[in-house]
Formats: structure tokens, sequence, C-alpha cells
């Protein structure tokens, strides 16, 4: 692997893979899945895949498929599905033949997905995104190495991953100061590679240093905004790319949790709702039936039955306004009001009203 690496480093960027006409993911919404086959079974569920890979670039939150609610849109991920392609990828098996993979490139419906995100409530990272410049050296057992733009090939693995997780790794020119830096990569030294980092924009640097260790590869990451370390973490594994590729994800975290939006709808809580039009038991059965089915309501309380009218409260992992955008989009409930607020004889706002739905149907 490590004659590997700097050997991959030696070939032009463009015979890496011809891409030529074959499809790819090209963007945030875009994502690439393996399958086994191209029937329609393993086609559908390859799309809910995609689609939470598609939701963890978007928003910029790796664990936003484990979100309250995202698992029941993951079922229905074909609706958001713009267009679809299969690529095969041939590569070598264990014993050295020719083997072959079948990958689904799935494109998305941008403004549904971010729909999506906002009547979820999922926090997100806005776009455009920065694009941090990569300082990584590598030692092979020849000594530490700056990875420059000359050796792209060399750091695909991480500038792909970075991809994968939505924004874009850039690489420096490789001059002499900065191929002498590699020095101040091995320390930690931050402010040495900031210095070095003032001609480019923005003003951000992952800095990693990749060597050979117990079991096989380690790389020490440091993230670093305007001068100031974000975050430290470190990656281990016997593959070197897959070592590399955690240089990415951290510093997308760090990036998430530095300039990630909390999202809109409101914040989660109890909410009082009232539902209009239960006029049996078998209406009341629906009615609960689908709210046991949303997985952003975690509890479901009644208060009070009159003639027509139930009044429950909802426990919801988001606000109201996401929840009725939820009800809104299927056929069993229909909003009548959410949070329509009067005014006191002061002048001030009133208490709102309790949000109200109506059983369709």
């Amino acid at each position: 692997m490590a004659a590997c690496l700097w050997l991959l480093a030696c070939v032009p960027a463009m015979a890496q893979r011809t891409e030529g006409d074959r499809a790819a993911a090209s963007g945030a919404y875009d994502a690439e899945v393996a399958v086994r086959n191209q029937t329609d079974g393993e086609r559908n569920s390859a799309f809910g895949r995609a689609l939470a890979q598609v939701l963890a670039n978007a928003t910029g939150d790796r664990g936003a498929a484990q979100q309250p609610g995202v698992r029941d849109e993951l079922s229905k991920a074909k609706g958001y599905v713009a267009s679809y392609d299969y690529r095969q990828d041939e590569g070598f098996s264990s014993n050295g033949s020719p083997s072959f993979q079948t990958t689904l490139v799935v494109r998305f419906k941008r403004d549904d997905v971010d729909g999506l995100i906002q009547m979820l409530g999922l926090p997100s990272w806005p776009m455009p995104r920065p694009k941090p410049v990569l300082w990584l050296g590598i030692d092979d057992g020849s000594g530490p190495r700056l990875v420059a733009l000359a050796q792209v090939n060399a750091a695909r693995a991480v500038l792909d991953q970075a991809k994968q997780r939505g924004y874009a790794l850039g690489l420096p020119s490789g001059s002499a100061a900065e191929q002498a830096a590699v020095g101040a990569i091995w320390r930690g030294d931050t402010a040495a590679i900031a210095s070095l980092s003032k001609r480019y924009s923005p003003p951000m640097q992952l800095v990693g240093k990749l060597q050979r260790g117990a079991g096989g590869w380690v790389a020490d990451w440091i993230f670093v905004d305007k001068g100031k370390v974000l975050s430290k973490w470190q990656t281990k594994h016997p593959d070197a790319r897959r070592a590399m590729a955690g240089g990415a994800d951290g510093a997308a975290d760090a990036l998430f949790k530095r300039y990630a939006k909390a999202g809109s709808g409101g914040p989660p809580g109890r909410y009082r709702v009232r539902i209009l039009g239960i006029d049996s038991a078998d209406d009341y059965l629906r009615l609960s039936g689908y709210l046991e089915g949303i997985s952003i309501v975690k509890r479901v309380t009644p208060v009070s039955a009159m003639p027509d009218v139930l009044e429950l409260d909802l426990e919801l992992a988001t606000g109201i306004a996401n929840f009725a955008k939820y009800a809104d989009r299927g056929e069993v409930l229909s909003t009548v009001v959410t949070d329509i607020r009067d005014q006191d004889d002061d002048g001030e706002p009133a208490a709102p009203q309790v949000a109200t739905f109506r059983l369709d149907g």
C-alpha cells in the first residue's frame, strides 16, 4: 500500500478513472450506492440508502438518517428521485481475477429534499460551503512528504470522501516553502501552516499526518478555522485509504458543529391539538393508528372528547408547524389552524390558539 500511494501520485489525475459519459454523482443531491442487480426491488431499497446519503450531504449531519421522522421518508425515497442511472465498475478480486460492481447513481429533486429537511426540522450546514486547504503529510517508510497538487491521486481517498460529505478540499500548489512545511505538519505546528495558507481562501486548514502504525496506518488530524483549532482526532485502519478518508469526515463534523443552523418549525415539546371530524370509534382508531405511525410523534395523551371534537397532547420531536406540514402531505389529517395570535386589550400578542386539524375521508 505504501508504494501504491506514491505510485498513484505519479499518475496524471485524469488517468485514475476515465468517466467519459459514465454515470457519476456530481453534487450534494446526488448519491451512488452499490446494488446486487437491476431489479425493481433492489433499486427501490437502494433509493432509501441513497436518500439517507443525500440527507447527510445536504444537512452536513452524518447522523441525519437517525433523526425522528426520517426513517418513514426513506421508505418513500422513490418519490424524491429526479433520475437514475447504472454504472459498471471493474475491479479485481483477492485472487487477482476481474470482478464487476454495479452502482446505482441517483439524482434527487433538490427542492423536494430541501422541503423534507424543513418539514422534519433537521439542522443544516448552509451552502455554498467553504473549501478548506488539505495539508497532508505521508510517511510510507522513506520519510514524510507533502501531498500537493502534483500528487493529487495520493490524496484521492480523502478528497472523494469530502465530496461524499457535501463539500470539497483543496491542495497546496507544492512550492519549495510548502514542501518544507511537512516538518510543521509532523510537529502539529498549526500556526506555521496557517501562515503558509494565507495565499489561499478560505482561512481553513485540515492538517494531517499519515504513517504506519501497529496493525496498519494511523492518521492524526487537526482542523483549523481562522487560526483557531476546532477539532483534533485520529483515524486508524489497515487500509491507508480508509485511514485517510477519516480526515474528511472529521473536518465535516467540525464544520457542521460550528456552522449548522437549527431547523425551522419550532422546538420539540408537548403541544395541544384539536381534531375535528371524530364521529365514531372507527374514526378514533384510524387517527390513533396514523399518529402511531409518525415517528416525530413520541407520545399521544388524550385530554378531552366532545361530539365531533377530540383534544390531545402530542409530544413531538419537532415543532407543531413541522407536524402540520407532515399532516398536510397525507390523506388523514388536514390543517385548520396552527398558531394564530390575536391582540389583547393592551395591544400585546395573546396566547396562541390550540392547533386544530380535521380528520379527512
